[in-house]
């Protein structure tokens, strides 16, 4: 459209909404599979926990291709609509699941959830003018603060239809809930919006295939990996990592998870501003750098070390003649020392004093006693360093929000470019993007359960963090000199 009309502000309004309900849905497992764990409703391993996590993921990353051709060929009412109104029925059903094979079909079912996203860019991008596709992007791309939603919420509404874990087959009515408030959705929308197509509804199926040859659309994709894939992973895995790394209840672990997504949904329509007013490039150079440093900061574990600190050796042979709480005699030559204190065992780990930086204690200790003879360079006292670092709580949620808020940012970036390339193709591009992002999301949590089997660390997440955002900036930034060179030659 050439200008925006109170009719476009509608569709906006109906899409946003639309999406926030199937982005909540979609993130259902989350919270759900940890508090079925949590309880022991079901012994599920940790990697188990992974798959089931990331099971609606990858039906949402995998359906948002040919959701978003059937968008641009049929338009968004119809598909956005039949959409909600299908994906409840699977998610009626889990409330009926038994076994883990059950509970992962049905996951899979209500899944197509996450292929609204496909739908609502492009049903959003035809009511607006190129101009302002960045900033109307952002506020329809905001609907990811259903995520928050489902991790503020659902601990709270378990607990009572559990009865505070008293009757916990109660957990059985949360996804019909969901199924309902997913169908009234449906509903609402087929009767309330106005279908509208691009100009790809007109062209053969392999026209519409023909921008898949671009590696543009190949590169949007893998910077929407990092910036929306670890988004959605987080958003569920950090329940788990709560209740695990800082011994949190559910739905306290929760609240801090919604502090995590709510931001980085809400945000990106600023990010869609920023991207109208200074070029998603820009905005993403910033988005990855700060994602790499803040990674860096978040990938330091709870750690307790000791290890051999310094000693004291035998400068001249001769006998030990005494030994105190503070020093050792040698013959006539006194080696004074640093004994442990009370406070060097102190717990520093789950302290309630809030520790910002590692700390470091030293002491020493005699190894010999009175009456041995010993010879030059003999260790008399043995040195121990501790070194400690809590991640306190509070920092890493601080950090945790602030990074998601970068991704948000980030996913505004990524499609603000897509309209401008591709203006008649926006369903199917956003499409192919979307499924690169949503395969990320389903990948990630796996990534996560296998990285803590291996090295027993939570953290371990976060390096994975590092290691794909200063990929992603290396790739960015060498494109980028790459373009340079070009225009000198």
């Amino acid at each position: 459209m050439e200008v925006a009309t109170s009719k476009s502000h509608k569709m906006l309004i109906f899409n946003t909404l639309a999406f926030t309900i199937c982005f909540a849905a979609w993130m259902l497992n989350g919270v759900l599979v940890t508090f079925l764990v949590s309880n022991e409703v079901f012994d599920w391993t940790t990697v188990e926990m992974g798959w089931l996590i990331g099971i609606p993921v990858l039906t949402g990353a995998l359906m948002r291709f040919p959701v978003g051709i059937l968008t641009d060929k049929f338009g968004g009412k119809w598909v956005f609509g039949i959409l909600l109104l299908l994906s409840a029925i699977p998610m009626y059903l889990l409330s009926t699941a038994t076994t883990l094979e059950e509970y992962a079909l049905y996951s899979l079912g209500f899944g197509i959830t996450g292929a609204s996203f496909a739908v609502g860019i492009a049903f959003t991008s035809v009511w607006y003018p190129r101009k302002n596709q960045g900033t109307v992007l952002g506020i329809f791309g905001a609907g990811n603060a259903g995520a928050a939603a489902t991790a503020l919420l659902a601990p709270s509404i378990l607990n009572n239809l559990t009865d505070g874990g008293a009757n916990l087959e109660g957990w059985r009515v949360l996804p019909v809930y969901y199924a309902a408030i997913l169908f009234i959705t449906g509903i609402v929308f087929l009767i309330f919006t106005e279908n509208r197509k691009t100009a790809a509804a007109n062209k053969t199926l392999a026209k519409m295939m023909l921008p898949l040859k671009d590696i543009q659309v190949w590169k949007f994709g893998l910077w929407y990996f990092l910036v929306f894939g670890c988004f959605v992973a987080f958003s569920q895995w950090l329940i788990p990592y709560f209740v695990n790394v800082y011994y949190l209840p559910l739905v306290t672990a929760g609240l801090f998870a919604a502090a995590f997504s709510f931001p980085s949904g809400v945000i990106r329509a600023f990010g869609g501003w920023l991207s109208d007013v200074y070029g998603g490039r820009k905005v993403m150079v910033w988005v990855l750098a700060i994602s790499v440093i803040i990674s860096a900061m978040l990938m330091i574990p709870k750690v307790d070390i000791y290890s051999p600190g310094k000693g004291i050796i035998a400068k001249i042979p001769g006998v030990v003649t005494e030994v105190t709480e503070n020093s050792v005699t040698v013959g006539k030559r006194v080696y004074h020392y640093s004994p442990k204190e009370k406070e060097d065992d102190v717990n520093l780990i789950d302290s309630d004093k809030m520790v910002i930086l590692p700390v470091k204690k030293t002491w020493q200790e005699a190894v010999v006693k009175v009456g041995d003879e010993v010879k030059k360079k003999q260790l008399l006292v043995k040195g121990t360093t501790r070194i400690a670092f809590q991640a306190n709580v509070w920092i890493f949620a601080f950090l945790a929000v602030l990074i998601g808020a970068i991704w948000g940012i980030g996913k505004a970036g990524v499609y603000k470019y897509i309209p401008e390339h591709y203006p008649d193709d926006v369903g199917m591009v956003g499409g192919v993007v979307g499924v690169l992002g949503g395969l990320g999301g389903f990948f990630t949590p796996i990534v996560f359960a296998y990285l803590l089997d291996w090295t027993g660390l939570w953290s371990s997440a976060w390096a994975f963090m590092l290691f794909l955002s200063f990929a992603g900036m290396w790739w960015l930034l060498k494109d980028s000199v790459n373009k340079e060179e070009k225009k000198v030659a």
